[in-house]
């Protein structure tokens, strides 16, 4: 059975790192200065603050589980955001990611862990570990909080959208991508999702503009392609939905889209010769999922300076 992807969600270094999430390894390379070996431990009770925030993340980087150790015993002995936020950190590498998700919620709640803009951050970390826990509507809250905060992030908007995909609320992922189109009217990968919005909406005319749109945008754009194959098969164009799927296979070979347009192709040829109809299923939740896969984390060290007291 051939089921509506949209490769956009299969896609998260356009749909997630596209925008400002800094991978973790990269990040922790940066701040991890040549004094700073991996293996350090935090038991020098003299140093506190920032140093030691650090010192926990690089740890991190060699190992979550000790980190998350350092960061429990720093915890205790009076460490604040700091303490909190590596032990959330590593909660997350360790694929913890409810536990992870609550203390980075709790963080972002509390007015002393920063500037809004650097609450909304960690609300937003929040969310997208709940999507990984596969907690769907407490990922929605966590960046409709951030949103209080930041109502303008458009990094924000689309993570909410990917939240409200995965609980099937359609109507409210258009409207957040929506939002966000509106700002950026040439982003193909959005033009995309909501298009796949629109669709399990029923709104199949917009749909079909908003994948034309992304194809002036960004012509071969295997996602946009593979979208529009689905929609001609739908309206009874078996051999453009095919052409459609077949020029994904050409222009980008071995990627998750080909081996999606060959299944389409597969499927369609096995279903014609048997005289059989072909069911197309609105369920987008795999590929929302699938998205969600990657590292989520917009920035995994915060450059909130006044929490860093302890």
């Amino acid at each position: 059975m051939v089921k509506r992807f949209s490769l956009a969600f299969l896609a998260p270094d356009r749909f997630l790192m596209a925008m400002r999430i800094v991978p973790y390894a990269v990040l922790l390379s940066l701040i991890a200065g040549p004094a700073l070996a991996a293996g350090l431990l935090l038991d020098d009770a003299s140093i506190s603050g920032k140093d030691r925030y650090e010192r926990c993340l690089t740890l991190g980087r060699e190992s979550a589980r000790r980190a998350y150790n350092a960061a429990i015993e720093w915890q205790n002995a009076g460490g604040s955001f700091g303490a909190s936020h590596c032990a959330a950190i590593a909660l997350y590498s360790m694929k913890r990611y409810s536990e992870a998700a609550q203390k980075l919620d709790a963080l972002g709640e509390n007015a002393t862990s920063g500037r809004p803009a650097e609450r909304a951050v960690l609300l937003d970390q929040a969310g997208n570990a709940w999507l990984l826990a596969g907690r769907y509507d407490s990922a929605d809250g966590s960046f409709t909080s951030a949103l209080a905060l930041t109502p303008n992030d458009a990094d924000i908007l689309v993570d909410r959208a990917r939240a409200r995909g995965l609980k099937k609320n359609w109507s409210g992922a258009e409207s957040d991508l929506t939002a966000v189109l509106t700002r950026f009217p040439t982003r193909a990968d959005l033009l995309v999702l909501r298009a796949s919005a629109r669709h399990a909406l029923g709104r199949k005319a917009d749909a079909r503009a908003d994948i034309d749109q992304a194809l002036a945008v960004k012509p071969n754009y295997s996602e946009a392609l593979l979208e529009r194959g689905v929609m001609k098969y739908e309206a009874g164009d078996v051999n453009g939905a095919k052409t459609d799927w077949q020029s994904v296979i050409n222009s980008a070979p071995g990627s998750e889209a080909a081996v999606t347009a060959q299944q389409h192709i597969d499927d369609v040829t096995a279903r014609t010769k048997r005289s059989r109809p072909m069911r197309l299923m609105g369920d987008l939740r795999n590929s929302w999922r699938n998205a969600a896969s990657s590292n989520p984390m917009r920035s995994a060290s915060l450059g909130c300076s006044n929490s860093l007291r302890a």
